[in-house]
């Protein structure tokens, strides 16, 4: 039997709720908080409510809970199980008494489509007759593990928001209604932790998972120095992390920065996470690297089915950022592909060609907006 929470969400602060918004993490908080942001704008008749962050509170929707501090523990920690069980059947019986026309789950599925099974479960939601409208914004990775996911949202969702346009042809073997809406990066107002400056420092990005760093950071700091580049600069997004960076003993010409202000970097050496993307939209020449155990990585062939572990290379069909991969990720090889960043005047025009495609790819669509995604279905 799952833990009792040590709260019960409160109830609406008004007559009634239109819209919950559920964002487990940071990242969702934000992107979630601008679809509010811009929906509230055109039509300021709408109510929200939302378990999320401050950014959707500031956004103006009611924060009946603050996800956001225990983001990065997640399932995958046994000792939070409980809690996350127990929060689960708290959203469910809140949606239930309250009733709003709709939620709208954003990202963290592991969270997020526990939930909508509960609701459907419980005969909340509208697909298992009730009055509540289940909705998604930002697509789970069907496209490149655990694709059977696709079939139970298309039976416990009414519809989902994706922001990479190749997304929405994987869901159409599924009766599941799903809309391209433009990716958060290239909205007008979004703030990028990074752009291009080809006096600025390499930048080493070798994640933010204390076991991927391990792995990672050293093999990317060996090709800097290797390289004979003159400074570099390592963004950590938490203490953790900086801590971790700081056990490699860093020479004195490697500054490490704390999230926050955008970083300007000539080249850079990235894990395959969401930053290698802010790098390819901002034009920074670069290649990917990962390194991990065997083991893991062995399983990771086995449940991963793509081509590049890039997604600017997913997107673009081909190496923006060459990968560097396991064994691959020497000293020799990551110095051969800075140098080649920060010296081949042809390598940096074709990144900001690519760059431009990319940053096209993922502009809105003709259709509208996230806003506009949600703002049909109320």
């Amino acid at each position: 039997m799952s833990r009792a929470l040590p709260f019960r969400l409160p109830a609406p602060a008004g007559a009634r709720v239109d819209v919950l918004i559920v964002a487990g993490e940071h990242s969702g908080d934000e992107h979630a908080a601008r679809m509010v942001r811009e929906l509230r704008a055109k039509r300021p008749e709408l109510v929200f409510a939302a378990l999320g962050g401050p950014r959707l509170e500031a956004a103006g929707a009611q924060l009946l809970h603050d996800l956001t501090g225990s983001s990065s523990i997640g399932f995958a920690v046994l000792g939070r199980i409980s809690f996350y069980r127990a929060l689960i059947g708290e959203v469910v019986r809140w949606v239930g008494e309250h009733q709003p026309r709709a939620v709208c789950f954003v990202d963290s599925s592991g969270l997020n489509l526990r939930i909508a099974r509960g609701l459907f479960d419980r005969g909340f939601s509208a697909k298992a007759g009730g009055s509540t409208k289940t909705l998604y914004y930002i697509s789970p990775q069907v496209w490149a593990s655990r694709a059977g996911r696709r079939f139970e949202m298309a039976r416990h969702l009414d519809g989902l928001a994706a922001i990479f346009p190749f997304e929405p042809k994987f869901y159409a073997d599924t009766t599941l209604p799903v809309e391209f809406v433009g990716h958060p990066f290239v909205a007008p107002d979004y703030v990028a932790p990074v752009k291009f400056d080809s006096a600025g420092p390499v930048l080493l990005l070798p994640g933010s998972r204390v076991g991927a760093v391990r792995k990672i950071f050293p093999a990317v700091l060996a090709g800097f120095v290797r390289s004979g580049a003159k400074d570099a600069a390592v963004i950590y997004p938490s203490e953790a992390i900086r801590v971790e960076l700081a056990a490699a003993h860093p020479p004195t010409n490697v500054r490490l920065v704390a999230t926050g202000q955008p970083v300007a970097a000539s080249a850079v050496l990235t894990s395959s996470g969401t930053m290698s993307m802010h790098c390819a939209l901002a034009g920074i020449p670069g290649a990917v690297t990962y390194r991990t155990d065997p083991v893991t990585y062995w399983l990771g062939r086995l449940l991963v089915k793509v081509e590049h572990l890039g997604i600017a290379n997913i997107l673009l069909k081909e190496a923006m950022y060459p990968e560097f991969i396991q064994g691959a990720a020497t000293p020799e090889a990551l110095a051969e592909e800075l140098q080649a960043c920060l010296h081949d005047p042809g390598r940096q025009a074709r990144t900001a060609a690519q760059s431009a495609r990319l940053r096209a790819l993922l502009s809105v669509p003709a259709s509208g907006t996230a806003a506009d995604w949600l703002g049909r279905y109320l």
